[in-house]
């Protein structure tokens, strides 16, 4: 059991790295890193929204998205502005150029799986299995 090929750590580590290596030369026209594609992909989804909400949907530290943020308003994809709710917190919005750089992306899903030589039925299967590891903070 103790070989490092047995290690299910070992794999998924592997295999995220991988990924996100899929990703890169994807992403790299439309101007954005995996890590801005997954904030941009959030906020696409529902905008504005706070930073502590934002990074709790990406499952990271605001601390970790706060410097991603920063990039992504200096780039002009993203604004942030008080919040008409309670003016001590930043909510972080779509700009124009944001809201269409969502059409520049649309076509990110198929050249992942034809990189990957997998269809959305089996790229379904992979993330569901994945399941029983997300929002875990320890097993």
């Amino acid at each position: 059991m103790l070989k490092l090929e047995n290690q299910l750590c070992f794999a998924l580590v592997t295999a995220a790295r991988n990924v996100v290596a899929i990703y890169r030369p994807i992403l790299e026209p439309i101007g954005l890193t995996h890590p801005q594609y997954l904030v941009m992909l959030a906020l696409w989804e529902r905008s504005p929204r706070s930073l502590a909400d934002l990074a709790a949907d990406l499952a990271l530290d605001p601390a970790t998205v706060s410097p991603l943020v920063k990039r992504l308003e200096k780039e002009g994809l993203i604004a942030r502005q008080r919040s008409s709710a309670d003016e001590r917190r930043l909510d972080i919005g779509l700009t124009e150029e944001g809201a269409r750089l969502r059409e520049r992306a649309l076509d990110v899903p198929r050249q992942v799986m034809a990189a990957v030589q997998m269809d959305i039925d089996q790229i379904t299967a992979l993330r569901d299995g994945l399941s029983p590891f997300a929002g875990r903070t320890a097993l």
